[in-house]
C-alpha cells in the first residue's frame, strides 16, 4: 500500500513576503521579461459573472482552481460582488495542500474540495491524510470514480486501516469526449452504481461531466448545445443510478458540469427547460474563467476587455520585409516556455495588445511576431510589448510569481500585489 507522501509548503508565504517588498509600489516599467501581469480588477469581474451564471441557471457553483493556482484567486473566485461558494475542484495534490496550507478551510473559504483526477491508488493515502487535516475546520474530500477497480482499493485502504469511513464520490461520465469517464448508458456505470450502493467505504455522490470540446465553440448555440449535451448525458446516468440504488432515503444526486465555453451560456431559459426533466441538483464548474485567454475569445462568449492575463515580453530584434508576404518581423525574449504551442482558431501563439502584430513561430525562449497589415506600428529594439496568448492554464504554469495590477488603482500602472502559484505535483 502506499505510504502517506504529504507536500511540504514550500515557504510560499516568505517567498511571496519578499516579493511584495521588493515589487508593489513600483511601476510596471522597468520590469525583467518575460512576465505575467494579471489585472485584479479584471479577474474579479469575471468571477463575478460566472457566479451570476451560476444562480440564473438555479445551480450551485466549484470553482476549478487550476489555472492561476494561488490562494488570492481561490478568494477572488470563491467570493464575489455576485455571489459565493465554498466548493472547490483541484487537478494536483499540490493544489488541495496548499489550499490546506493557506488556511483557506480553516478560515471557511474552502469546505468541500473534489480531486479532479479519477482517483489512483498512490494517491488514497495522501488524500486520507487531507481528509483528516480538513475535518476539524467540517471540510470535506471527495473523489472521482470511473472504473470499478477503483472503488476495490478504496476498500482494501480502510480494511487496512480498520477503519469503517465512506468516501464521497462523483462518477466521471464520458459526453463523448473520450477523455476520463464511462458513458451513462453503458454496464460499467451500472456495475459503478451497484458497487457503491453496497460498498463499506465509497458512496455516491453525483455525477460529473465536462465537455472540453465545447473550447471549439464558435456562437453562444454552440456553446449551449454542448452544456446541454453535459447535462443530458450525467442526468441520464443518475436516472440510471436511481433505477438501480437500494437506498433513497439520501440526499439528491449531484449533477456537476461545465467548462468556461459551456458555464458561459448558463441562462435562466435553459434551466427552465431542464427543470421538471432534472434527476438531481446541478452544479456548474468552471476554472480558465477568472484570467481567459485568446482561444476564449475566439469562441465569441467573451470579449478583449475580460482577459484579465497579458504576458510582458521585450523586443530583441527587427526584420523588415522578412515575412513571406513582405511585411515586417520581430523577435521578442518569450517564447515556447512562456506561451505554450497551443494554438486556437484565429491562429497563431498570441496577439500583442493595441498593436497590429501577432506571435507566429516560437522557439523555446523566443518568439517570432508578424504584422498583420502592410503598414503596421513599427516595433523599437528595447520596447516592451503586453501579449495575450491563447492557453491561459499552460501559460500561467510557465510563471514562478505574478504581477499584480488593478486597473481601479493609478489606472492599472503599478504594481499592487504579487501573488505567487502552487508548483508541482
Amino acid at each position: 500500500m502506499a505510504q502517506t507522501a504529504t507536500p511540504i509548503d514550500f515557504a510560499i508565504r516568505p517567498r511571496k513576503n519578499t516579493l511584495v517588498a521588493e515589487f508593489v509600489g513600483k511601476p510596471l516599467d522597468g520590469l525583467r521579461t518575460p512576465a505575467l501581469i494579471i489585472d485584479r480588477d479584471a479577474f474579479a469581474r469575471n468571477c463575478a459573472k460566472m457566479h451570476q451564471k451560476s444562480k440564473d441557471w438555479g445551480a450551485k457553483f466549484r470553482a476549478h482552481l487550476k489555472t492561476h493556482k494561488t490562494a488570492e484567486g481561490t478568494a477572488l473566485q470563491l467570493k464575489s460582488s455576485a455571489d459565493k461558494t465554498t466548493a472547490v475542484v483541484v487537478s494536483t495534490l499540490m493544489e488541495a495542500w496548499e489550499v490546506v496550507n493557506a488556511g483557506l478551510f480553516a478560515d471557511g473559504t474552502v469546505g468541500d474540495l473534489l480531486y479532479g483526477l479519477p482517483v489512483a491508488v498512490n494517491k488514497l493515502a495522501d488524500l486520507s491524510t487531507l481528509w483528516d487535516a480538513v475535518t476539524p475546520h467540517g471540510g470535506i474530500v471527495r473523489v472521482l470514480i470511473d472504473h470499478p477497480e477503483q472503488i476495490k482499493h478504496i476498500e482494501t485502504f480502510e480494511t487496512s486501516h480498520s477503519r469503517s469511513r465512506k468516501w464521497s464520490a462523483f462518477i466521471k461520465i464520458d459526453g463523448g469526449q473520450k477523455r476520463a469517464g464511462v458513458n451513462p448508458m453503458s454496464e460499467r456505470l451500472k456495475t459503478l452504481v451497484s458497487m457503491m450502493d453496497s460498498s463499506p467505504a465509497v458512496e455516491l455522490y453525483g455525477f460529473y461531466g465536462h465537455a472540453g470540446n465545447a473550447y471549439g465553440s464558435k456562437s453562444l448555440s454552440e456553446a449551449t448545445s454542448f452544456l446541454s449535451g453535459e447535462v443530458v448525458a450525467v442526468n441520464t446516468a443518475a436516472k440510471v443510478a436511481l433505477s438501480l440504488m437500494k437506498n433513497h432515503d439520501r440526499p439528491p444526486l449531484v449533477l456537476s458540469v461545465g467548462s468556461t465555453p459551456s458555464a458561459h451560456a448558463a441562462s435562466a431559459e435553459t434551466k427552465e427547460y431542464l427543470s421538471s426533466i432534472l434527476n438531481g441538483t446541478l452544479e456548474l464548474h468552471a476554472g480558465n474563467y477568472p484570467m481567459l485567454d485568446i482561444q476564449q475569445r475566439d469562441t465569441t462568449l467573451i470579449g478583449k476587455a475580460d482577459i484579465s492575463q497579458r504576458v510582458r515580453a521585450t523586443v530583441i530584434s527587427y526584420y523588415p520585409g522578412r515575412a513571406e508576404n513582405g511585411w515586417d518581423e520581430a523577435m521578442v525574449d518569450a517564447g515556447v516556455i512562456a506561451f505554450s504551442k497551443d494554438t486556437c482558431p484565429s491562429g497563431g501563439f498570441g496577439e500583442v495588445i493595441g498593436k497590429d502584430w501577432k506571435m507566429v513561430r516560437m522557439s523555446q525562449e523566443h518568439g517570432i511576431l508578424a504584422s498583420t497589415k502592410e503598414v503596421a506600428d513599427k516595433l523599437d529594439i528595447g520596447e516592451t510589448v503586453d501579449i495575450v496568448g491563447n492557453h491561459a492554464c499552460l501559460i500561467a504554469a510557465a510563471f514562478p510569481w505574478y504581477y499584480v495590477v488593478d486597473e481601479t488603482v493609478e489606472n492599472g500602472t503599478k504594481i499592487v500585489d504579487i501573488w505567487v502559484p502552487w508548483k508541482g505535483w
